[in-house]
């Protein structure tokens, strides 16, 4: 059976419609899926979202829900995942301050692929469907932004899919850890990661990710304190995520 999680009403707990178009306006000029609305588009597009709440381990979405918004993580983490019949978890992605999800279903308008929970305490900003599409009939860029990370995140799953084919734990590991990396624009990964998030991530056990690990500290690699992990020797790195022959 799936590990217990607590399921909220549809939408969470939803706050009272902000009235402060003015500061969501300016988060909104910060998220890149919007970066190419002048000022006026974004005050006119704050109006149109509301503000959700969710508790930490609350589920978001539900594998197979209707999909009809688009949400924008302004506060914690959340995380993407399929979870089996046996009740095992593969994170798929982690979401932080200024990316989204649930942008699938505003295109085809078919169920959410998969669960969306929080990993902390987060606060979401949602868009409904026909208010997002109205927006892009408007202001075509956020249709090209949207096109831009969509992209990206084919490309992500690609190479992913590929290194659970090729490579071994370590060199899974290996990857992820500069994937992230690049993410934060430093050798200091932002995202907290225990050793369990990372093995539901590429797909190994929890022992095996942290023999791996203990392995690239010894060796220099990685530092690692308070769960925070930063890359000492992004070279090894890089060569250890290479395919091996």
């Amino acid at each position: 059976m799936p590990p217990a999680v607590l399921r909220l009403p549809p939408g969470g707990f939803p706050l009272e419609p902000m009235d402060l178009t003015t500061t969501t306006a300016d988060f909104l000029s910060t998220v890149p899926l919007f970066s190419g609305l002048n000022r006026e588009e974004l005050e006119s597009l704050a109006e149109l979202t509301r503000e959700r709440s969710h508790p930490r381990g609350s589920v978001i979405l539900f594998e197979n829900d209707p999909g009809d918004s688009l949400f924008v993580v302004r506060s914690g983490r959340v995380k993407v995942v399929l979870i089996g019949e046996d009740g095992r978890e593969v994170i798929l992605g982690m979401l932080g301050v200024g990316q989204h999800f649930g942008e699938l279903a505003l295109i085809d308008e078919q169920p959410r692929s998969a669960h969306v929970i929080a990993m902390e305490d987060a606060g979401l900003i949602v868009l409904r469907r026909e208010d997002f599409r109205k927006r892009v009939e408007a202001a075509p860029s956020i249709a090209w932004s949207l096109l831009i990370e969509l992209s990206r995140r084919l490309r992500r799953a690609d190479d992913k899919i590929g290194g659970l084919v090729l490579l071994d734990v370590p060199g899974r590991i290996a990857r992820l850890l500069l994937d992230l990396s690049e993410e934060s624009g430093t050798d200091q990964i932002e995202k907290s990661l225990t050793h369990q998030t990372i093995a539901q991530m590429i797909g190994a056990s929890r022992e095996t990710v942290s023999r791996a690990m203990k392995e690239f500290q010894d060796s220099g690699w990685v530092n690692v304190e308070r769960r925070r992990i930063s890359i000492a020797n992004r070279a090894a790195l890089e060569q250890r995520a290479q395919v091996r022959d």
